[in-house]
């Protein structure tokens, strides 16, 4: 029963397949899933990495959970160790695509109701010199609408 404690309550759609949660409605459990036909560029037990559609840095990648996690607003204090892996990778895959210069990223979420995909995702952006104007906007920090990986662990740290 201990691991119920650490599954966050289904959303509508949600299917349960391979003792994991699916949401068959959602883009990223479809392309986790091999459905969409989509490059992953990681993809573990946990957590898979792939390139943004639309991206807004030369280097943009987004890493989710395998099984579907609500957006970030829906996290608690056990889900840390996850945001944390998934900095990891994101990390990775950077210095895997050559970019040394980690001063120069940057690392977020889309806080709700600014984010299009309902399924967790860390924006992995680099080099954040080359975004563009819009780029610049919708990854703004210190925004309504974004937050960086590092602004969510503190808020995650600080629930009781």
């Amino acid at each position: 029963m201990a691991a119920a404690v650490n599954t966050p309550t289904p959303e509508i759609g949600t299917t349960k397949i391979d003792d994991g949660e699916y949401d068959q409605k959602c883009i990223f459990c479809k392309i986790v899933k091999g459905e969409m036909g989509t490059e992953l560029l990681h993809n573990d037990e946990t957590i898979s990495c792939f390139r943004d559609i639309h991206p807004g840095a030369p280097h943009h990648y987004l890493v989710v959970p395998n099984k579907h996690v609500g957006n970030c607003k829906s996290l608690r204090k056990e889900h840390v160790p996850l945001v944390e892996k998934m900095v990891e990778m994101g990390k990775e895959i950077l210095q895997k695509n050559n970019v040394t210069d980690l001063n120069d990223v940057r690392f977020g979420f889309h806080w709700p109701p600014f984010s299009s995909v309902t399924h967790l995702h860390l924006h992995v952006l680099a080099p954040v010199s080359q975004m563009g104007f819009m780029s610049r906007l919708v990854y703004r920090l210190n925004s309504y609408w974004f937050i960086t990986a590092e602004q969510l662990l503190q808020k995650l740290d600080s629930m009781s």
